[in-house]
């Protein structure tokens, strides 16, 4: 590791705000060069190496975007952010999506100003070590070897030496959350927190208090002191899966936060600071809710800045392999069983279907695969036991859930009209019981088609989440498992 002060270009027009700009460095031990213009800053990048530049986005010679293209474009290892008036939050938006590292609004306080470089200049450690760290992190998070895989990559990488907010999208099952975290780990937050929320797992009434946290007192059973998850996310990332859940109030608090990097606990008069990156994910489309007027417009182009769309397994070719294998592996070693392979016959079984359900799906059925074979290897018999009408399915779209009909044998009365009670047979077990085992068989229905993605059911069904939860739960169905995503 090198001893030499990091160096910073600072471009502005106004040689004041560079002054004290470059006083607040030499504090903090970075070494400051000014220029006042794009020409002047262009021979300067040219002429000697910049750990980070910061430049304004209003200059006599041309817009500060150029300069983040310029950048970004011949000297990719040096991080740009740019100076913003206060609140005009388009053009810091406009800065990012052309490749600025961050922003800092004017008036450019010191504490900004030594944030935003603490986290743009990294140690200048060994970038061969750096970029074979960085292989091994995606190899492990992220399987696939496919063309669509590795353009993935190449981008995750791409974002990931941004603060720019990140919206992925794609099918349930694609894995949001992995290159959530993905992107968290290749990033200079790695050594935050990285806070996963769902939100459509919270009940509404608490989705307040979980988020921005709530003082003793507050409200009935507010014993004690609360910090929210996204205090909880400062200094890392903060990763929002199926945002399209939340409601219309947190929206707009969730803006402000956003914007301000401050929240406001339940109860309190005094607003926190938190500095976290947002990453947000969710299978709909939010266009359509904003249409709809379900989903804030501003909050949209506050969090679609950054955007990454995850490709369906079935698009993915032979990544299906690669990661049958991993999960067999990965499962076998956690369940201290001897290593199994899948035959030619069940390899060509998986290629050929379509999984609507995607990478969760696939877990699923090797999962139960291995449950079901005595022998060493997974042949097509383990592998179709899974539910073979909907790996062949060809179409994605999910079955409509049917309540099972009653039994329908008439009591014999031939000469006679039936009423509505004479038509079926009274259950033996009692009506309590019948009724509840319909409503069973509803559910483990639901279930099944959103392959086990609680929030999906719960839509599908017309219900709340945290009804669907009471409900699993009368019947001992709510096992934990990883996150519906």
């Amino acid at each position: 590791m090198t001893t030499q002060q990091p160096r910073v270009l600072l471009v502005d027009d106004e040689k004041d705000l560079c002054m004290l700009m470059h006083m607040s460095l030499k504090r903090i031990g970075i070494q400051a060069e000014a220029a006042y213009n794009i020409t002047q800053a262009k021979q300067q990048l040219k002429a000697q190496h910049f750990d980070a530049c910061l430049t304004d986005l209003n200059l006599p010679d041309g817009d500060g975007i150029q300069l983040v293209r310029h950048v970004t474009e011949y000297y990719p290892n040096t991080p740009i952010a740019v100076i913003t008036a206060y609140g005009n939050m388009e053009i810091a938006i406009a800065a990012l999506k052309a490749g600025a590292f961050d922003f800092v609004s004017k008036p450019v306080r010191s504490e900004d100003l030594q944030q935003l470089l603490e986290k743009a200049i990294i140690p200048n450690e060994d970038n061969n070590s750096h970029l074979t760290a960085s292989s091994a992190i995606e190899e492990r998070m992220l399987i696939g070897s496919s063309e669509v895989i590795q353009q993935l990559k190449h981008t995750i990488r791409k974002i990931s030496k941004t603060q720019a907010p990140v919206f992925i999208t794609g099918e349930s099952g694609t894995g949001k959350e992995v290159v959530a975290n993905l992107i968290h780990c290749l990033s200079n937050r790695k050594n935050g927190p990285f806070v996963p929320i769902n939100c459509g797992a919270i009940p509404v009434e608490l989705m307040e208090s979980e988020l921005f946290g709530h003082k003793k007192g507050s409200f009935t059973n507010a014993n004690q002191d609360k910090q929210g998850l996204i205090q909880a996310a400062h200094g890392g990332s903060l990763f929002l899966d199926e945002i399209a859940e939340l409601p219309m109030n947190m929206q707009v608090k969730l803006l402000r936060a956003v914007q301000e990097k401050k929240i406001r606990p339940i109860g309190s008069d005094v607003e926190i600071a938190v500095d976290f990156r947002i990453i947000s994910a969710t299978h709909q489309n939010l266009e359509a809710l904003i249409q709809q007027g379900k989903f804030r417009q501003d909050l949209f182009f506050r969090l679609h800045v950054m955007d990454i769309r995850l490709p369906p397994l079935r698009e993915r070719g032979q990544d299906i392999l690669e990661l049958a294998h991993y999960f067999i592996q990965k499962i076998c070693q956690e369940w201290q069983i001897p290593n199994k392979q899948l035959t030619v016959t069940a390899q060509q079984f998986l290629l050929e279907q379509r999984f609507s359900g995607n990478v969760r799906e696939l877990r699923n059925i090797i999962e139960r695969a291995l449950t079901l074979s005595d022998s060493t290897v997974l042949d097509i018999q383990h592998i179709r036991y899974h539910s073979e009408s909907r790996l062949n399915s060809q179409t994605s779209n999910p079955v409509p859930v049917k309540v099972p009909e009653p039994e329908t044998k008439p009591i014999a009365y031939p000469n006679e009209i039936l009423t509505p009670r004479q038509r079926f047979k009274l259950p033996e077990e009692g009506l309590e019981a019948y009724l509840e085992n319909i409503e069973k068989n509803i559910l483990l229905n639901a279930l099944e088609m959103t392959h086990w993605n609680r929030t999906m059911a719960a839509k599908k069904l017309q219900m709340s989440f945290r009804s669907l939860r009471y409900r699993l739960k009368k019947f001992g169905l709510d096992v934990e498992g990883e996150e519906d995503s």
